[in-house]
């Protein structure tokens, strides 16, 4: 079997230490485990730059999706109104949630390669007082643009409204100041860039907004509410993932010893900075410009007379030690690379001396 590692945006490649805390057992209703679930859910406050006076983190068993699902379908219930701004798969993901929960919703579709422009959204805001929440994906990895939250949390703090963001592929990777950007929900997953495994997402809610939800939810499991009410003492509302729980927390203090959000967000910048340099090189340019480029994965267009397909390309680099995605935008031929997790500058560099490899054999 292959070792190899992950150039993907989670899951990702994780450290040997992570992996070795899954080697224990724990039973969920132990008090050294509820002890963990608690320092894990005061951590992610910290990360976020928030109080727990006003902020609360909710962990929730299952992938990201489960998480955004939450949020939305228990704080939007079936009384309000969400406007969704996509530019991308995982905003026309929460369109999908919508529809599935019976939860009433706007869309507004801006290009894969646009962020959402705060001005559109003051006046969709002005036009259709109904609406009552606005949710959009941060990191939006169908591209790798990393959108401006800042902007859009402006105006619809401006207008009273409820903001909801999917931070899952950039929280941790780069700063997020929570509260004073004014985001009421803000979600993520295990398996991102604080580089634990899959098994959870979590919710970090501002408390007067999680008030509101208790009796909205649509669904039993992914009631947001009830599940934070339940864990009070670090007990989950139902059966946790446990080797996960403790894979995450060592991976939290993995990435304090690293020197926290603004040492792994270098490294992560780094790492994205020099890919594209070298890949530029190549005949590799990016989907994406380089003002709303984010750090967390880049999608590039094959080069002009290609004469390989994404899979040649993929098995020959898997051989070699790595994975890498297909494209997913929907306009053009694309590949994506991603650089979270336990990569480094020499994986990139790696990375680099397999594709000459490569085209040279291709004669491209």
């Amino acid at each position: 079997m292959i070792n190899y590692k992950l150039l993907t945006p989670g899951p990702l490649t994780t450290s040997r230490t992570v992996k070795e805390e899954m080697m224990v057992d724990h039973c969920t209703w132990d008090n050294d485990y509820k002890q963990i679930t608690q320092k894990i859910r005061a951590e992610l406050l910290e990360l976020a730059h928030v109080s727990p006076e006003e902020y609360t983190a909710v962990l929730m068993q299952g992938s990201g999706t489960f998480g955004v699902e939450s949020a939305i379908t228990s704080s939007v219930g079936k009384d309000g109104k969400v406007l969704i701004l996509s530019n991308g798969a995982y905003g026309e993901r929460q369109e999908d949630i919508c529809r599935h929960a019976g939860i009433n919703y706007r869309i507004q579709h801006f290009p894969y390669y646009e962020t959402p422009d705060a001005a559109v959204v003051e006046q969709i805001l002005q036009e259709d007082p109904d609406i009552t929440h606005v949710s959009m994906v941060h990191s939006e990895t169908t591209s790798g643009i990393l959108n401006d939250i800042e902007s859009v949390a402006r105006v619809v703090k401006a207008a009273g409204k409820v903001f909801i963001v999917d931070a899952m592929s950039s929280f941790a990777g780069v700063e997020i100041p929570v509260a004073d950007w004014g985001i009421d929900f803000i979600i993520s997953s295990a398996n991102k860039c604080i580089q634990g495994v899959p098994g959870f997402s979590f919710i970090i809610c501002r408390l007067d907004e999680l008030m509101k939800c208790e009796g909205k939810a649509v669904s039993l499991s992914l009631d947001l509410y009830d599940q934070w009410k339940g864990m009070f003492d670090g007990k989950w509302r139902f059966t946790s993932p446990t080797h996960v729980v403790l894979a995450f927390a060592k991976a939290i203090e993995e990435m304090k010893e690293e020197g926290g959000i603004p040492a792994r967000s270098k490294r992560y910048a780094d790492n994205q900075k020099l890919l594209v340099s070298e890949m530029a090189k190549l005949g590799y340019k990016t989907y994406i410009d380089e003002a709303h480029q984010g750090p967390i994965i880049t999608t590039f267009f094959y080069p002009e007379n290609c004469n390989y397909t994404f899979k040649e390309m993929y098995e020959y680099i898997k051989a070699r030690g790595y994975a890498i995605y297909p494209g997913k935008v929907t306009e053009a031929e694309t590949f994506r690379i991603g650089n979270i997790g336990e990569i480094y500058r020499e994986d990139i560099e790696k990375l680099i001396a397999i594709y000459k490899d490569f085209l040279a054999e291709k004669n491209a």
